[in-house]
């Protein structure tokens, strides 16, 4: 399994926010229809032509706010509330974050948190792979995640997600329109971790590394952790619980999960580091 991350450190305050981010772990990890049904008697049709200026005035009213930011230079602006529609520039981007085995992880749109509005955007390799790789190089993440080194070595760690059938979708965190962070949203019941603790269908895996200096320590991970945790589990309805398994060393990170609300559940011998089993139950989610 993947690491865990440097530093989701035990944030002491949540309000507190610089710019881009730093986070808590990391791990390992090794779908799609029309409706056949439909009537096709239209014997009562009229074959009508719209006027071309009705035609612009639509294709108008189409343009939406997400797509005006990317045009102006701005790749992870977000788009409004039909986040997921036709034109959402973040929609169907990643092979992996279109898959149905995370319930469209691309297209669950933006969440407001205490630190600010807040989204999960499938990675693009091609386009996000030097911003993952410059974190990767940091030494305080690089102790954990391994992926140090030129690019390519990020880009070899992305694409099998990307190019995946789903069950792992590798996303880059944008809070208030910002790329601060690098998250995995895996299916923890079909990852090899689940030959280490009993797995139950849909229980989905979450790594995380805030990527920004700055923004370690201040609490931004234990919100973003909470965030997202509960996010999942209101996007997927047959999840009953989010787990994480960040490295016994990494204190900060094990700190960071069990201020989000999650339960620290076991000790895990995994094959490149012995772990915290964390777990965030949708049972207990108003309790912690």
């Amino acid at each position: 399994m993947p690491p865990t991350d440097a530093s989701t450190e035990a944030d002491t305050d949540p309000a507190a926010r610089v710019a881009p981010g730093s986070g808590p772990d990391t791990g390992t990890r090794t779908h799609t229809g029309s409706d056949p049904g439909a009537a096709t008697d239209c014997e009562d049709t009229l074959d009508l032509r719209l006027p071309d200026d009705l035609i612009a005035l639509f294709a108008r009213g189409t343009e939406r706010p997400g797509d005006a930011a990317a045009e102006a230079g701005e790749p992870w602006g977000f788009a409004d509330a039909g986040v997921g529609g036709v034109g959402d520039p973040w929609a169907g981007d990643s092979g992996a974050g279109g898959g149905d085995l995370l319930d469209r992880v691309g297209g669950w749109g933006p969440v407001t948190t205490g630190v600010g509005v807040f989204q999960l955007v499938p990675v693009r390799p091609d386009r996000d792979a030097p911003l993952v790789s410059r974190w990767m190089n940091d030494p305080a993440v690089a102790a954990f995640w391994e992926l140090e080194g030129p690019e390519s070595v990020v880009e070899k760690h992305l694409r099998p997600q990307v190019d995946g059938d789903g069950r792992s979708v590798p996303c880059l965190g944008v809070l208030d329109g910002v790329p601060m962070s690098y998250w995995e949203i895996y299916r923890a019941d079909l990852d090899p971790l689940a030959r280490h603790y009993p797995a139950r269908p849909h229980d989905t895996g979450i790594h995380l590394l805030i990527g920004a200096v700055a923004d370690r320590g201040r609490g931004l991970g234990s919100v973003l952790l909470r965030s997202v945790a509960d996010h999942v589990l209101d996007k997927r309805p047959s999840c009953a619980r989010v787990v994480a398994e960040p490295d016994l060393r990494n204190t900060p990170s094990v700190s960071a999960f069990l201020s989000a609300g999650f339960r620290y559940s076991a000790e895990v011998d995994l094959p490149d580091k012995r772990a915290a089993l964390m777990v965030r139950d949708r049972a207990l989610r108003d309790l912690l």
